[in-house]
């Protein structure tokens, strides 16, 4: 089941034979079963982290480095990264125990945008940047989403860019540039979806409001109202056939 992709560890796909999950933090589903119910009722933390520089969006780290986990009080709980941002990139980080909210932030087929301002070394010609909001292959094979791509500035040396993605490869806008001769120099996320938060500084949160919370929820329920819709058109068209 898990090298089958069944298995999720808040809302994250595992595909690794051995991975620990603990069931009493955890939100672990196979199948789309939620198989240690007694999380249902726990109290629900959804957490906004403007990350820094120079820290891990993974839980632990073998080689004692820095964990954006440690920049929250642990009175919050143990809470888990929505989605990730790689060690040198900063910027919105969302924090959850909700493993259904990770999953349909974190799912391109939801197409929750993220806001990136890109710096990057040199002036890319146009026709390289129209390459990328094509959707180019990268070394595993993979050819990556068409994104909006705009150019917010340029000097003789740099340019800046805003880009705006749906999926999130790891450390994927700075291969993409790498792709074209161009290498990124300063990557930070501002924006995930409708959140953005400027007076946040880096290594500060807060908690997101209810409303914020719910606003995401109520576009999660109209994609699943409108998946449903289709369904069952589909299914009345192939009956009158």
């Amino acid at each position: 089941m898990i090298k089958a992709g069944e298995v999720t560890v808040n809302g994250q796909v595992v595909t690794e034979l051995g991975t620990k999950a603990d069931p009493k933090r955890d939100h672990i589903k196979v199948r789309g079963r939620l198989i240690n119910p007694k999380l249902q009722s726990r109290e629900k933390v959804y957490v906004l982290l403007n990350k820094p520089r120079g820290y891990l969006t993974s839980l632990a780290d073998p080689e004692g480095r820095p964990l954006v986990t440690e920049l929250l009080p642990q009175s919050l709980g143990r809470l888990h990264t929505v989605g990730r941002l790689d060690f040198n990139t900063e910027g919105l980080l969302i924090l959850t125990n909700d493993g259904e909210f990770t999953n349909f932030i974190t799912s391109a087929r939801n197409r929750v945008e993220k806001v990136y301002e890109v710096k990057v070394k040199g002036v890319p010609p146009d026709e390289a940047i129209d390459r990328l909001r094509r959707g180019i292959v990268l070394d595993d094979g993979v050819r990556t989403a068409p994104a909006k791509i705009r150019k917010t500035g340029e000097s003789e040396t740099n340019s800046w860019f805003d880009v705006v993605l749906h999926e999130g490869r790891n450390q994927q806008i700075r291969y993409m540039f790498d792709r074209i001769g161009h290498s990124v120099l300063k990557l930070r996320r501002v924006q995930i979806g409708f959140l953005k938060d400027e007076r946040l500084a880096p290594k500060q949160w807060r908690r997101l409001a209810p409303s914020e919370v719910a606003r995401f929820m109520s576009s999660k329920r109209k994609r699943e109202s409108q998946a449903k819709t289709k369904t069952r058109r589909a299914s009345n068209s192939g009956r009158r056939d």
